[in-house]
């Protein structure tokens, strides 16, 4: 009687084990199935003609649209522009056929509020999901945070303060701006952000906040800029800079750079 007790007790724990089993094997599966359908597979990238794609759109200033066209013209970097019904006409597939997406400084209420809620998303699925990289300049900067206007939050919820002039009731300067390492530069700042709480520093304001940053997002790489390095000669009249124009829009094409190569400058 022991023998047969220890036999049935034996079979039951084997029926228990397979049961185990089967169940386990139904739900490996549970990252490559919802609700019983294959989970959808990414698109591939549409190839886009050129690397670089510029928004040219409602809200976005033309002179730096310009000044942004003759760095890249001035570092050989081919582009292609958008404005903003093109933009919204683009999905993440699209969109991830570009290495880099740059949206210039201007008005970021205006560049959210002329845009979809599917375009922000699809911008930030590009970034996310395709690695497409993203340079925003001031209002680019601003708009590429997290904002009530449709912004693309491409810092985890983070939005953006205006540097403290801006409560000085100053709106446009020549601002020293300091890094890890080589001399501060003095560049163009017209009522930019400060980055505090999203992203490593690369360059700071006077008072320490953060006026350029850098991270990884996704497969992407984002650079946030609340200074302009690529203000052309005229911006700068009636104001005085320690360093030359040309000093300037060398850093603006080193930017550039490191945002269409995910180039990590050094930081703070």
């Amino acid at each position: 009687m022991r023998f047969r007790v220890h036999r049935a007790a034996s079979t039951q724990h084997l029926i228990l084990v397979i049961a185990l089993l089967l169940v386990l094997i139904t739900f490996s599966g549970c990252g490559s199935q919802q609700n019983g359908q294959p989970a959808q597979e990414l698109p591939p990238p549409i190839p886009a003609a050129e690397p670089v794609l510029l928004y040219n759109g409602t809200g976005a200033s033309s002179s730096d649209v310009s000044a942004i066209k003759a760095v890249l013209s001035t570092q050989g970097i081919g582009y292609a522009t958008a404005d903003s019904s093109e933009l919204n006409a683009m999905n993440e597939a699209q969109l991830g056929g570009y290495k880099l997406i740059i949206v210039p400084g201007g008005n970021s209420i205006m560049i959210g509020q002329s845009l979809t809620t599917q375009t922000t998303s699809a911008i930030r699925g590009a970034v996310i999901k395709y690695g497409t990289h993203y340079l925003g300049i001031c209002a680019g900067a601003f708009f590429g945070g997290s904002s009530t206007y449709n912004g693309v939050n491409l810092t985890g919820g983070v939005s953006f303060n205006f540097y403290a002039d801006e409560n000085l009731g100053i709106h446009l300067a020549a601002v020293e701006i300091s890094f890890p390492s080589g001399t501060p530069l003095d560049i163009y700042w017209q009522d930019g952000p400060q980055f505090s709480g999203w992203g490593e520093i690369v360059g700071k304001y006077p008072d320490g906040t953060p006026a350029i940053v850098e991270g990884n997002v996704g497969k992407g790489f984002v650079i946030l800029s609340g200074v302009h390095p690529e203000a052309p000669a005229n911006w700068r009249s009636g104001m005085t800079f320690k360093t030359s124009l040309a000093t300037d829009l060398a850093y603006a094409g080193t930017l550039i750079d490191a945002a269409l190569n995910a180039k990590t400058l050094p930081h703070f």
